[in-house]
């Protein structure tokens, strides 16, 4: 199973070394890692898709929570949440075949970036299902360039994973 992991840390030099290297450690791979700063300068927050079983998921929370820089590690996979993805495409595209490429982008509600002699480069945001179609709709083009941010993630409504929420706890 994939757990979608929100973990604050205190924003210093070496802070995400320091995570990548206890999964990597651990033989942990992850799937996604977006990294941030916050509402506040001094804390970020890093998203984190980690696939495994809940034995996984306790061992690297536990081994997340030994790290001094980590402020709060919150599991949202089972809460309802808003996630996105943003991709930047580089497509072959003479000038025939643009506006078929055009009309896909806008399906998509994406954007065009760039436009060169014999390229068209876009930016699309979404959920992962949304950005991986996108992808899939311009394979057939030739894609020369591709750029895929990792997930960010916030929970619906009026929860937080943020620290006014670990103030209420405290």
């Amino acid at each position: 199973m994939r757990h979608t992991l929100a973990v604050l840390v205190e924003n210093n030099p070496g802070v995400l070394a320091r995570v990548a290297g206890l999964f990597s450690r651990r033989g942990y791979n992850i799937d996604s890692l977006s990294v941030g700063r916050t509402e506040r300068p001094d804390v970020s927050r890093m998203t984190i898709v980690v696939e495994g079983d809940q034995s996984v998921l306790e061992q690297v929370t536990k081994q997340l929570h030994k790290l001094v820089d980590v402020i709060k590690i919150s599991d949202i996979t089972p809460e309802e949440y808003v996630d996105r993805e943003l991709v930047m495409l580089k497509v072959n595209a003479d000038p025939a075949r643009r506006g078929e490429i055009m009309q896909i982008a806008d399906v998509f509600r994406a954007r065009i970036v760039d436009l060169g002699r014999k390229t068209v480069t876009i930016e699309c945001t979404g959920d992962e299902g949304k950005i991986n179609a996108f992808e899939e709709s311009l394979r057939h083009y030739g894609i020369k360039e591709l750029v895929r941010t990792g997930k960010i993630a916030m929970l619906r409504g009026h929860k937080a994973t943020s620290l006014e929420e670990k103030r209420d706890e405290d």
